[in-house]
Parts: C-alpha cells; sequence; structure tokens
C-alpha cells in the first residue's frame, strides 16, 4: 500500500512540474510576463538603447556610362558608298572634324535642289530689278513689277530653305561643288573610341553607326538605392566608387541627379553620379560599387537580433517592468555590422529584448 501511495505522489509531483514548464511566460492587457521561476528568463539578453553617432554608409551596384551630350554614334544620313576615312581609333577630334567621306545619289540630288534654287532665287533678283527700274522710269506695268516680286518672294524662301538643308550635313555651301562626296563631321568634341569604317562598304542611311566618339574626361555611374533610403541623401557627405580592379583605392564622385520615378519592381530610384575620369580608370559598360556616405549624426541603434519582422512590419520587445514585455513597432534605417538605426517607435533609455525574442509570442 505505501509503495502504491509513493508511486501516486511521485507522479502528481512530475505533473506539477511539467505543468509549470509548460507556462514559461503570460499575458494580461498585452503585456508579456515571463514568471522568476520560468527557465525562459535565461534564453532572454535585455539591452538599454543609447544614442549613438552614426553615419549611413550604403553599398550599391553601378554601371559606368558616357555623359549623353558627350557621346555620339555616327553613321550617314544618306545611303552610299565610303570613298575616305580621315580619322582612326583612339585620335581625339574636335567639333567640326571631319571624320569620313561618302559618295551619295541621294546627296547629290540635295546639291542638285541647292545649286537650282540658288540659280532661280538669283535670277528672280535681276528680274525683280529689272521690273523696278521700268516701273521707276514710268514704262513698267505694276502687275508685272508685283508678280516678279512675289515670285522673288517665293524663290528666296526655296532657296532658304535649301541652304538650310545643306548647313544641316556641316557642309560649306561657299566652297560647294556639285558632285563632291558627303563629309562627314564629329558633332562633338571627344576620341573615337569605335572605328568601324571600310573604304568601300555600301552603307544604309539606317544602318548601324560606323564610328563611334565620346569625351571621357567626366563620366556617368548610374546606381541605384532602395526607396527607403532616399532621405540620406539630402545630407550625403561623399560618394565612392570603389573598383575590383583597384581594391582600397575610392575614386571620389558627386551626385548629378536623383531620378524622379521609383522602379515598380525593385522599388529602388536610379541615381547619376559624376566622376573625373582624367586618368581614363573607367570605362563606359564597366561594373563599380558604389559607397554613399553621409554625415555622422545622433541616431537610436539597437542589435539587429532584437528586431522580430511581422506580416507588415517590424518590431521589438520592451521591457516595461521586470521582465515585463511589450510589443512595439519601429521603422528601421540602415545598418552597420550586427547593429540596426531605428527611424522611429523608441526612445534613448528604453531596454528591449536583444536576444531570445522569438521565444516571446508576436502580439497584435
Amino acid at each position: 500500500m505505501v509503495g502504491v501511495l509513493g508511486l501516486f505522489f511521485t507522479f502528481c509531483s512530475e505533473k506539477n512540474t511539467a505543468s509549470k514548464e509548460a507556462v514559461p511566460f503570460t499575458i494580461e492587457n498585452q503585456i508579456i510576463v515571463v514568471p522568476e521561476d520560468s527557465n525562459l528568463r535565461s534564453r532572454l539578453k535585455i539591452d538599454t538603447i543609447e544614442q549613438t553617432q552614426y553615419s549611413f554608409d550604403l553599398v550599391a551596384a553601378g554601371i559606368v556610362r558616357a555623359i549623353p551630350n558627350k557621346y555620339a554614334e555616327i553613321g550617314s544620313p544618306f545611303s552610299g558608298r565610303i570613298v575616305k576615312t580621315a580619322v582612326k581609333l583612339g585620335q581625339k577630334v574636335n567639333v567640326g572634324t571631319v571624320l569620313f567621306e561618302v559618295s551619295s545619289p541621294e546627296f547629290y540630288e540635295t546639291q542638285k535642289e541647292f545649286f537650282d534654287s540658288q540659280q532661280h532665287f538669283n535670277q528672280s533678283v535681276l528680274d525683280f530689278q529689272r521690273q523696278k527700274d521700268l516701273l521707276e522710269n514710268g514704262v513698267g506695268i505694276r502687275q508685272e513689277y508685283e508678280q516678279v516680286q512675289t515670285e522673288k518672294e517665293i524663290a528666296r524662301v526655296a532657296y532658304e530653305n535649301a541652304k538650310a538643308a545643306m548647313q544641316i550635313y556641316d557642309t560649306n555651301i561657299n566652297q560647294l561643288k556639285l558632285g563632291q562626296p558627303l563629309k562627314i563631321t564629329s558633332p562633338i568634341e571627344g576620341e573615337v573610341i569605335e572605328d568601324n569604317i571600310v573604304i568601300g562598304q555600301y552603307i544604309q542611311q539606317d544602318s548601324d553607326p560606323v564610328i563611334k566618339i565620346a569625351w571621357l574626361n567626366k563620366i556617368w555611374i548610374v546606381g541605384k538605392i532602395k526607396e527607403k533610403d532616399l532621405h540620406h541623401l539630402s545630407e550625403l557627405d561623399k560618394v565612392q566608387v570603389e573598383l575590383a580592379a583597384m581594391p582600397g583605392k575610392p575614386i571620389e564622385g558627386e551626385i548629378y541627379h536623383i531620378s524622379e520615378i521609383v522602379d515598380e519592381q525593385t522599388r529602388s530610384i536610379e541615381v547619376l553620379i559624376e566622376v573625373d575620369n582624367t586618368q581614363r580608370i573607367l570605362k563606359p559598360g564597366m561594373y563599380v560599387s558604389v559607397r554613399f556616405i553621409d554625415k555622422p549624426q545622433q541616431v537610436l541603434m539597437v542589435p539587429t537580433s532584437a528586431i522580430m519582422q511581422g506580416e507588415n512590419d517590424s518590431f521589438v520587445f520592451v521591457e516595461v517592468g521586470d521582465y515585463e514585455f511589450v510589443r512595439k513597432n519601429v521603422q528601421v534605417g540602415g545598418q552597420s555590422k550586427d547593429q540596426t538605426v531605428i527611424l522611429s517607435g523608441l526612445d534613448s533609455k528604453d531596454k528591449v529584448v536583444s536576444q531570445g525574442g522569438i521565444y516571446l509570442p508576436k502580439l497584435h
């Protein structure tokens, strides 16, 4: 009998112990209370947060691009055959430098129209002057005078249009000769970075460019940052461009433009950084790392392990009494090693659960 009673009391004792271990915390009015005898206490670490100096430091991927108005892809405005080249790869050119020449039937017709309109206009000026002299000497007819005056104005407009058409192709009309090839000139200052010209090659007016020119003393880096980090750029101290080929030797740049459009897929914003490239280290198409660094400022930081993720938000557990916790939603900013910036939701001197928060319930 005694043995049975002893077994009964042993069973009840184990049942009571299991019951206590099964309830590591209680919840009272949205406050999580961890009892003194709960083994959960040993799993929780609590830290007091303080303000500290922090510099936003974000590294993003970037790509090197030539500045658009300092880059030109050049073909021919007319179909024709290349008869001469005047430059070579790597050569520096100025605005108006002749690059190559094209013999084109279409350009011949354009020349012919110019000379015809010029001749017609010159003849209309003579006709007008003759009728004017006759009228002034009393032997002319006003109707004929007014007619040639109208014809002269029409011829003048046609000539001006033909002259403008020739000037579009950077042709010197004072030295123009009927049948001469079209001289293709550079629209920008820079250097020849690609040359696909072949003497005798026949090209269409819609063919791919045969020569590319760029001014690369300054270039753009196109980087992308997340929408949530945009506010840091207003206080930005500097931007550094880093190359895998030059570790430890960053190149400094300046923000030229921040896009007004957010990419709906990535929620990122395009940032253009202008960089001095007189040493020609950076090449268009090259991939680089862009580091955005702002001025140091006082911020609240918590261990990253303290931040819990809800369905649509981030939160931490804040101690409001001895091992009594409430959930507080927070807005997070940048990260530095194992620390995360808190933009809102906490105050200095708050005590947060920095480890073991995963064992506490995610209250709503």
